[in-house]
Parts: structure tokens; C-alpha cells; sequence
């Protein structure tokens, strides 16, 4: 389980980075929000840009992506359904669904994938469907939510292309799907913005922890307790009845169905949460238990699958 230890050390390492930096205010009052436009804005955009434009999109279309599709849906879903009952926000219920269904993938996802599975490519299906997928799709959603916007006709259909992750992404699969093989000295300042994504994401996160109450505890706690609850343990177990029972997996395709699946909920969705200040406090409490629960969910699965 090297895997699970390195990748949750080095996401620990620089989250208690950015607790400092926030409790010394060494960024200033504005700090956090800087960090979270430029990832929304520059970096994530850059860096799904350069993911994408190498992926190999034959990988979207596999058995693995239509388990990891179905659990999601469900598990989303059924947040969205509670959400509806208890009458929740619009963008509050998105960002709920989203924190109890998309998986850390990327900063996580991958060293899992490579120490735990063996094979980091294994990911990539996931990677693929949460950024052509449910990205576009929440992101339209709480964009058309908003109250200080009337979207017209044309607004409503044209939302998803002029959001910068979505333009991102979509720039990305272009390149990979058309071939095109982008010259170096395009690339290169792609990969470098790129790389601060996943850092500003962490320190972001990190600088909104000084004086937080302790997670699960405020008014969001109903909201952040279900969406743990689905995505720490709803979703592992409906990937595995949904791999084991309807697509008869077993072996090593039925225990990475089920690893990815238990993986822990994004720290981007607090980067979205944020953008469009909405349920922020439950996006960052969601992450935060989800996260401190997914090395003993992992361990339990490797157990009792691996």
C-alpha cells in the first residue's frame, strides 16, 4: 500500500502548507480567492489541455468507464434526490453531488493506479468521463442556477463553451482526436501553467482551514455527512455490485473497478465551490473527511479484493 501512503503525504504535505500560510496570512486577506481563480482560470485549463491532447480516447469506451459512469450516476443521484426533498439550492445540491461522486483522479488517482493497481493508465477512464462528462454538465448547471443572471436562449446553449475548465477540455480531446501533434514551443508553457493546478488547488484548501470549525459539525452537517457517506462507502459497494453482478468482472478488473471508486472526492470541486461561491463550507468539509476516510476504506478494499 506504498501508494496510498505516498500519494495521501504528499496531498497532506502541502494542504498543512497552505494551513500555515493562511494562519500567518502571509498571502494576504485575498489569498485564497487569487489561488482559486488562477487554478479555475489558468492553470487547471492548461493542464487538462495538455492531459487530454495525449489521452487516448479509445480508453472512454471500455467496460471499467460504463462502472465507474453507472456508480456515479447513482450515488449523484441519490443526492440530488434528498437534495430535491429537502429543497437545497440548486448549487448547493450540485456541489453536494459532486463532492459524493467525483473521484480524485488526478493527484491521487494516478500514483494509486501505478503502486496499487500496477498500471497507472487504468485511470484514465475515469479522468476521461469526469472532465467530458460531469464537469460540463455541473458546471452549466450551477452557471443557469445563478440568481443574478437571466440567461437568454443562446446563453443557456453556448454556457458550457465559455467556461475556461470545459474550453480546456474540449481544446484537449480536438487535438487528440484530430492527431495533431502540438510543436514544443506551444507546449511547453501549457505544461508549465499546468502545473501549478494541482499545488494552488492544495494551498487554496489549505489557507480555508484557519478558524473552520471542525468539519460535520455546522449547518451543512446533513449535507456533508450524506455526501461522505456515499462517496467513502455508497460508492465503492455499488461499483462492486454493479462490476461483480452486471458485468460479471472479477479478479484484477473487478478490484481496480472498485479502488478507483473509493477513492476520495476531489479537492478541484472546492476550486468550483469557490468560484461561483457557492456551498463552499460544504465542498471543503466534504473533501477533508472523505480524504482523512479514504486510507482505511482503500486498505479494506485491497484486503478483502487485492
Amino acid at each position: 500500500m506504498g501508494g496510498v501512503i505516498t500519494g495521501f503525504g504528499v496531498i497532506a504535505t502541502i494542504i498543512v502548507t497552505g494551513y500555515v500560510i493562511g494562519r500567518r496570512r502571509s498571502l494576504g486577506v485575498h489569498g485564497r480567492e487569487v489561488l482559486t481563480k488562477l487554478s479555475f482560470d489558468v492553470a487547471s485549463p492548461a493542464l487538462l489541455f495538455t492531459t487530454l491532447s495525449k489521452a487516448d480516447l479509445s480508453a472512454v469506451v471500455s467496460t471499467p468507464l460504463l462502472v465507474t459512469a453507472l456508480s456515479t450516476f447513482v450515488v449523484a443521484g441519490t443526492f440530488v434526490a434528498v437534495g430535491t426533498v429537502r429543497r437545497w439550492s440548486v448549487g448547493r445540491t450540485t456541489i453536494g453531488a459532486l463532492c459524493a461522486s467525483y473521484v480524485n483522479a488526478g493527484n491521487l488517482g494516478i500514483p494509486i493506479a501505478m503502486y496499487v493497481l500496477g498500471d497507472a493508465s487504468l485511470i484514465a477512464p475515469v479522468l476521461l468521463f469526469q472532465q467530458l462528462v460531469m464537469t460540463p454538465i455541473a458546471l452549466t448547471v450551477i452557471d443557469l442556477s445563478r440568481p443574478d443572471t437571466r440567461p437568454s436562449l443562446i446563453r443557456r446553449l453556448t454556457s458550457p463553451f465559455r467556461n475556461p475548465i470545459v474550453i480546456g477540455s474540449l481544446s484537449g480531446v480536438l487535438v487528440s482526436a484530430t492527431g495533431w501533434r502540438i510543436p514544443g514551443p506551444v507546449m511547453e508553457p501549457l505544461s508549465l501553467l499546468g502545473g501549478m493546478a494541482v499545488p494552488a488547488v492544495l494551498l487554496a484548501f489549505g489557507i480555508s482551514l484557519p478558524g473552520s470549525q471542525l468539519p460535520g459539525r455546522g449547518e451543512e452537517r446533513g449535507p456533508v455527512l450524506l455526501s461522505v457517506a456515499l462517496k467513502s462507502f455508497a460508492q465503492p459497494v455499488v461499483a462492486w455490485a454493479i462490476a461483480a453482478g452486471v458485468f460479471r468482472l472479477g479478479g484484477p478488473a473487478l478490484f481496480a473497478a472498485v479502488v478507483t471508486s473509493a477513492l476520495p472526492a476531489a479537492q478541484n470541486l472546492f476550486t468550483y465551490a469557490s468560484r461561483y461561491q457557492t456551498a463552499t463550507v460544504l465542498a471543503r468539509e466534504s473533501i477533508l473527511l472523505s480524504t482523512l476516510l479514504a486510507p482505511p476504506v482503500l486498505m479494506t478494499v485491497a484486503a478483502l479484493l487485492g
